[in-house]
């Protein structure tokens, strides 16, 4: 018997090559240049004028707006400070910029926090389950109390989630008063046109539990619920409208009766946001001698309005939507639809420039009316984007029912046994602590950890020798950044802002 074997030098180099082959297919961090977009050019240059025409109609923006701008424009770029790592093998250097983590506007960071909600929801709190979406919009004026007074919200959406859960468990023939519904609900805050739109994406179980029927020691059995029908949502969304109207009149937001309710003067705030709100709204410019104003627009011919439109219940301006769901084994469609629900308000991809230089973006499904693009001035587009802007403590995501932060089922249902457990199970986890649940790893992983996690991407590795990487220093004085990126520059690596030197040999022999 014959057997060859390779020399042990060149054995060697081919698990090199193949470790080298197989750490360049892998996920890469690479730095995200912010100068360089469609977005970032036209903030740049026209937010100041859009200031001082504010300034000059004797109005000006509140300090959150302001600092959301101020961070967009400082997010991701070099020259405002970063992290300096070095691999310890190599001795590769890598230039991390600080980022924003605003909730506004932020593309890179609206992307981040969608890929890494959607994933957290799919995994830790759904699970194997079936879900439904659904979506919930309201009349111009409700978006606009909403968006001016967020305060108003928590009582809307509990009123919204009593009705449906109602309706689920009257389906799945379980007795209201011992059905546990769950929902996930994200208040977004924007339409496809950019304009302002306060609506509901609710992710609801598609069914109920019974909690009486069951013992502790077994998992409760989910109720499945028939999908509804055009009818039905038309029904609910007249119960969710009368119940809505009602409660907000009760409260003083609403005078008058039916057809003729319209908002108190309570709706409003004091600040200069109340304009730009009610212009994004309803398509109209807000500032300049063109306010009030409808925007333009880009039209083809008309075309069908599509299958959505036709299975949603609307009445007087409340539209519900209930058509796509995710079944227990669909997991990659379950956080598709996750990560659509936690979007970012704006997509770099629909931006371009027109050869006049106004903004164009373009709608991802065209109006009844054959509408394809939204066209603005840039200082127009500014004011778009400062009334999407959330007011600080907004809680735009809210849980409910077995997913409540306080309900007694959340640890037993979802994946991540977060919530709360019996004292027996509290004992036993103090008893062992030298081991940690997967909940209690999610929430002690770093940002390093949970990127690597979410996009697939290992900043804490080398990309040239696959060494560890460790994080020199956090630089923020003016006079050290300008010194690094002026070594970078010199190298030819401040495009990357990766930089690699040189290997260096053996000292030479004295002679």
């Amino acid at each position: 018997m014959l057997c060859l074997t390779a020399p042990e030098g060149r054995a060697t180099t081919r698990a090199a090559g193949a470790a080298a082959t197989a750490l360049a297919a892998a996920p890469t961090y690479a730095r995200h240049v912010p100068e360089r977009t469609l977005l970032y050019a036209p903030v740049q240059a026209h937010y100041p004028d859009f200031i001082a025409r504010l300034a000059a109609e004797d109005r000006s923006l509140p300090e959150y707006v302001r600092e959301e701008f101020d961070e967009y424009l400082r997010c991701g770029v070099l020259e405002h400070g970063f992290l300096r790592v070095v691999c310890e093998q190599c001795h590769a250097e890598r230039l991390l910029a600080f980022s924003c983590k605003k909730r506004g506007f932020c593309p890179s960071c609206g992307a981040r926090r969608m890929a890494e909600s959607a994933r957290r929801l799919a995994e830790e709190v759904f699970g194997p389950r079936p879900v439904r979406q659904w979506v919930l919009s309201f009349p111009h004026p409700l978006r606009f109390l909403f968006a001016s007074k967020p305060e108003v919200i928590g009582p809307v959406l509990g009123i919204v989630h009593r009705v449906i859960a109602g309706w689920l468990a009257d389906q799945a023939g379980v007795e209201r008063d011992s059905a546990q519904c769950g929902a996930v609900t994200l208040i977004q805050r924007f339409g496809s046109a950019l304009n302002l739109n306060v609506h509901f994406h609710m992710l609801w179980l598609d069914g109920v539990y019974e909690e009486k029927v069951e013992q502790p020691q077994r998992k409760p059995r989910l109720h499945r619920a028939r999908a509804p029908t055009s009818a039905q949502l038309t029904h609910l969304a007249d119960r969710i409208a009368n119940r809505v109207c009602r409660h907000l009149a009760r409260k003083g937001w609403l005078e008058g009766e039916d057809e003729s309710a319209f908002l108190s003067e309570r709706a409003g705030s004091d600040d200069a946001m109340d304009a730009l709100r009610m212009s994004s709204i309803t398509y109209r410019i807000a500032t300049g001698k063109h306010a009030g104003r409808k925007v333009a627009t880009l039209q083809v011919l008309p075309d069908d309005a599509g299958a959505l439109e036709r299975a949603a219940g609307k009445v007087g301006g409340f539209s519900l939507h209930a058509g796509v769901a995710a079944q227990a084994h669909e997991s990659q469609k379950l956080e598709r639809l996750c990560r659509y629900i936690t979007r970012p308000a704006i997509s770099d991809k629909r931006l371009s420039i027109s050869p006049q230089g106004r903004v164009r973006y373009q709608l991802k499904t065209p109006w009844k009316n054959g509408t394809t693009h939204i066209e603005f001035e840039p200082i127009e587009f500014i004011a778009k984007l400062a009334a999407l802007v959330p007011p600080p403590r907004a809680h735009l995501t809210r849980f409910h029912g077995v997913f409540a932060p306080n309900a007694t089922l959340r640890a037993q249902l979802t994946p991540s046994g977060r919530g709360k457990r019996p004292a027996i199970d509290a004992e036993s986890t103090e008893a062992s602590t030298d081991q940690c649940t997967p909940d209690e790893r999610r929430r002690a992983m770093s940002w390093a950890q949970r990127l690597k996690r979410v996009f697939g991407i290992d900043v804490t590795t080398c990309i040239y020798c696959g060494g560890a990487v460790r994080i020199v220093a956090s630089i923020e004085e003016p006079a050290a950044i300008r010194a690094i990126l002026d070594h970078f520059e010199r190298h030819g690596a401040l495009e990357q802002a990766h930089y690699r030197p040189r290997p260096r040999g053996p000292p030479a022999a004295a002679a």
